[in-house]
């Protein structure tokens, strides 16, 4: 078995004593690990970060081996690393894409957007509001989407500015007035694209997807606990605690 993509690097870990097994998003083959021979030298390793966009050749004598990787670097992200909320942006992406997506499913959409993100943290535009929307698309190409179009409660499309924690649907201010403080904030930004988008916007909408990260989608999983790199970002987020501009 033989075949040859790109993707983005999602993580590289140990493997014997010159090895490395890596996790990659690719664009055709989705989510697929293999062994790269010598990738824990020291030649290597700036090949093999996390947010890099590589080739890859995959070969193993059966389809379900692991396999084996050979890597050539297409674009290196290492920028990212020296912003403190772009790297932890780029290490929930990573960590949740390794918690949620399964392995070898085609995922050419969410491949698509995810490099569009990587891509936007890699440059100087502002970044925190794209990684909300971003967290809406995983749920929604998982089969877990919200319908953001008009009110549970009366149908109506103005002042949504609400989410239902029971069904996942937008509610208009009057109708969910009664019951504000069980709701979860629906910011304009998640409804229409091109709307500005304060820090407060951003993390009461990645209150809102966290919530159906967590109960809707990780009981999915297994019920394993939401990756802890995701709450790292949200508290950098809190604290305003960034080097360039969200």
């Amino acid at each position: 078995m033989e075949w040859r993509d790109e993707g983005v690097i999602l993580a590289a870990r140990r493997h014997g004593e010159t090895s490395v097994i890596l996790d990659v998003l690719t664009k055709e083959h989705g989510r697929h690990a293999g062994v790269v021979r010598g990738g824990a030298s020291r030649k290597q390793a700036p090949v093999l970060q996390p947010g890099n966009q590589v080739e890859v050749e995959w070969r193993a004598r059966l389809e379900d081996h692991l396999g084996a990787y050979r890597v050539e670097l297409l674009k290196s992200r290492s920028g990212i690393m020296s912003d403190r909320g772009r790297l932890a942006a780029l290490s929930s992406i990573c960590a949740l894409m390794r918690f949620a997506m399964p392995e070898r499913m085609e995922l050419t959409q969410i491949y698509a957007d995810t490099l569009a993100l990587i891509e936007r943290l890699n440059s100087a535009a502002p970044f925190a509001a794209d990684y909300a929307v971003w967290e809406l698309m995983i749920l929604e190409e998982l089969g877990y989407g919200l319908d953001l179009s008009s009110c549970a409660a009366t149908g109506g499309t103005q002042e949504l500015i609400y989410v239902s924690p029971k069904s996942g649907r937008a509610v208009c201010r009057q109708a969910g007035a009664e019951y504000a403080d069980r709701m979860l904030p629906l910011p304009e930004f998640l409804q229409m694209q091109g709307v500005d988008a304060e820090l407060s916007d951003v993390l009461g909408a990645l209150k809102t997807t966290g919530y159906f990260l967590e109960r809707w989608l990780a009981p999915a999983l297994g019920n394993r606990p939401l990756p802890d790199a995701r709450a790292r970002l949200v508290r950098v987020l809190e604290k305003g605690e960034k080097h360039a501009e969200i």
